[in-house]
């Protein structure tokens, strides 16, 4: 590789020794960093600022971030305000960060409004596997520019990342077809899989809204836990990113109405939303999350 030319200057090698040079990309979060390792391959090294299990929502970066943000050569955002409490300072250092959202790549009449505020558009796009498979061209594009020599890579790579994702999706669909569809109810903490609602034909209902940061009051859970009752739902899912007590005071609210039992589904069953698992688990990677995640429905629900 070249040497490539960052925020700050060149970057050289040991020795000037121009193959050992790999890009330094910063993600924000973990689902973000997978994208950019699976196009990028070997020529980049990638470091996400959130870990497993950390809620994005409500992230806020300290020095040893914008430390890491500054020295990176590209730094690869989600983008439509997932990152939220973050937003600002990466709005403002846009341009000399290279701060890209690969979110910039979506087709807007593809997104879902958020619910808070009809001006704002649902961040949680990758439950939709092919419109996050949507999102690799940007990422390809962007590596491409900054090293032009690993363009053909970076290509080939995406073609192929790209042909996986559309076998995710068609594995998807096959095993959530084992779900009866009285039973395709989906009920978590937060409103995180809308867009998985609307790809497969779900009903989806979240405590909070698409934002964990959003307030939870009295009413939303009565009212969801009415819709248990109503509908007779076998089970709800905790998430690994949002504490679990929402949804257990809903439950509660079911007992007291007379409800069926209802299995709070947690623990290392729980969903991940937010971020991925940790690097060396079977969740570690967007295509392994996307399973646990169905295994989990269709073992809980399809009974």
């Amino acid at each position: 590789m070249g040497a490539l030319t960052g925020c700050h200057g060149p970057v050289a090698g040991p020795e000037n020794n121009r193959s050992s040079v790999r890009l330094q990309i910063v993600c924000t979060t973990t689902l973000v960093a997978d994208l950019v390792k699976q196009v990028g391959g070997e020529r980049v090294q990638v470091e996400a600022l959130m870990g497993p299990g950390v809620d994005p929502h409500k992230y806020i970066a300290g020095i040893g971030d914008v430390r890491k943000l500054h020295n990176a050569h590209l730094v690869f955002i989600h983008g439509l305000h997932l990152e939220g409490k973050m937003a600002d300072l990466l709005e403002r250092q846009q341009r000399h960060w290279r701060v890209y959202a690969v979110t910039d790549s979506l087709p807007r009449d593809r997104l879902l409004p958020a619910e808070e505020d009809s001006s704002l558009y649902d961040p949680h796009v990758w439950f939709d596997i092919l419109l996050w498979a949507e999102t690799i061209d940007g990422v390809r594009d962007r590596l491409s520019e900054l090293d032009p020599e690993g363009a053909a890579d970076y290509a080939r790579r995406a073609a192929g990342y790209r042909q996986v994702l559309q076998q995710l999706d068609a594995e998807v669909r096959r095993e959530l077809e084992r779900v009866p569809p009285p039973r395709r109810v989906l009920i978590t903490a937060h409103d995180a899989f809308r867009y998985f609602g609307r790809a497969y034909g779900w009903q989806v209902v979240g405590l909070q809204g698409v934002s964990t940061a959003s307030e939870l009051g009295t009413r939303q859970r009565q009212r969801l836990a009415r819709l248990i009752v109503e509908s007779r739902v076998p089970a709800v899912f905790t998430e690994t990113s949002v504490p679990p007590e929402g949804l257990q005071a809903v439950l509660e609210d079911v007992q007291r109405q007379g409800g069926p039992p209802v299995r709070l589904i947690s623990g290392d069953d729980a969903l991940y939303s937010d971020a991925l698992g940790p690097p060396d688990s079977s969740t570690g990677t967007y295509v392994g999350m996307i399973r646990h995640n169905v295994r989990v429905l269709v073992e809980n629900l399809a009974r």
